[in-house]
């Protein structure tokens, strides 16, 4: 019998690089670069690698081979999917760059607890947008975006194809959509006193506030996710205009767009065994040095997965028994969030990884990849191996 999906999860893709499905409903001192951007080394291309001949540009070998028209590939999906070691892959064979959309990896010194790419995958394939900011810093959307830009000009001036990484939505969609964010610095007085009305009243309340002043963004933005209401409302008083008014969309990239999705007891089987590496790996001993630096628990670094939690057990506040359940139980929800906001998109063409390991995916998720650029009228890339 055939494994029932539960409601509004999105339809898996035929197995051999078919038309794939779609879901249900409509559709993080700042620097781009871990080495220069004209280092030779990242225009060294891995021995075997794709790459799509059509996209050549005239003229000389040094010439890009891919040129500024070439598309943004975009792999995107739920914590702990398996986008990290596929991504590597991936970019191998595509003659790629991957570009990391992850509001949580774009901060030095929390390795362990955000999953950043290893040493090892960050030596095969350059990774760009990790470790640009200081944990103690408000790393904005608008931030994000302009360096993201920077890094997918520079991939595609190289000769290579940028592969989009992550599973932020909002940072994938301002890249995607071209989105015009407020430029509003943050106002920590502001948001101090926010933070402390949705201690004192709940986050419901908090979010109340922001569904009275702007409707559109309250049905955008989950209640729980206080960091993201406090933005808007931070936006809106202001500027005295909500913040979905501000957000334009500019002419969507020619995006390839390739979600990862998992029935909900391998997903979560997954994400429990992650959370059990961490702590393995040395997440604890992470938060306390963040602590030790003197990094206030209110900043956004520490309220991401596992610094949150751990810190509450630090502090006393619970035993460790408790931190790990809290751990575990935040990033299944977390999980959950994640593809409530992907299942919105209907470009995304979805691959069902339900059982399989990430290595098993990479036939499937390349044909569809080469298909669609395909399909775009881009060339058609070399893929046979």
């Amino acid at each position: 019998m055939p494994r029932r999906r539960p409601r509004g999860r999105p339809v898996a893709a035929r197995r051999h690089g078919g038309a794939a499905g779609r879901p249900g409903g409509d559709g993080g001192s700042l620097h781009v670069f871990s080495r220069a951007p004209d280092d030779r080394r990242h225009s060294a291309r891995p021995a075997g690698a794709v790459v799509p001949p059509d996209l050549s540009a005239p003229g000389s070998a040094d010439e890009p081979r891919h040129g500024a028209l070439a598309p943004l590939a975009v792999l995107c999906g739920p914590t702990a999917v398996g986008k990290t070691s596929l991504a590597v892959a991936l970019a191998q064979r595509l003659d790629a760059e991957i570009v990391c959309a992850d509001s949580r990896t774009v901060y030095r010194g929390m390795d362990i607890g955000t999953a950043k790419p290893t040493a090892a995958q960050r030596a095969a394939v350059p990774h760009h947008l990790l470790d640009v900011a200081d944990p103690e810093e408000t790393f904005t959307v608008a931030q994000f975006q302009r360096l993201a830009r920077e890094a997918i000009a520079a991939i595609r001036q190289r000769g290579r194809l940028p592969l989009l990484v992550g599973g932020t939505g909002l940072y994938i969609r301002a890249v995607v959509d071209d989105l015009g964010l407020p430029a509003v610095p943050p106002d920590p007085v502001l948001r101090a006193r926010l933070e402390a009305d949705a201690r004192a009243a709940g986050p419901a309340a908090l979010h109340a506030r922001l569904q009275a002043v702007d409707p559109v963004a309250a049905s955008r933005i989950h209640p729980h996710n206080v960091r993201r209401v406090i933005r808007a409302l931070e936006v809106c008083l202001a500027t005295g205009r909500p913040i979905s008014s501000q957000q334009r969309r500019g002419p969507p990239a020619a995006a390839v767009i390739v979600g990862l999705w998992r029935a909900r007891p391998d997903l979560y089987r997954r994400i429990d065994a992650r959370v059990d590496e961490q702590l393995s790996a040395g997440l604890l001993e992470e938060t306390r040095r963040l602590l030790q630096r003197g990094v206030p628990l209110q900043a956004p670094a520490m309220q991401g997965l596992g610094y949150k939690e751990l810190a509450g057990y630090l502090l006393g506040r619970y035993d460790y028994a408790e931190a790990v359940r809290r751990l575990k139980r935040h990033t299944r929800r977390y999980a959950k969030r994640q593809l409530t906001w992907f299942r919105r998109d209907a470009r995304i063409r979805w691959v069902d990884a339900t059982g399989r390991e990430p290595a098993a995916l990479l036939p499937e998720v390349h044909a569809i990849m080469v298909a669609a650029i395909s399909a775009q009228g881009r060339g058609e890339w070399e893929h046979s191996r």
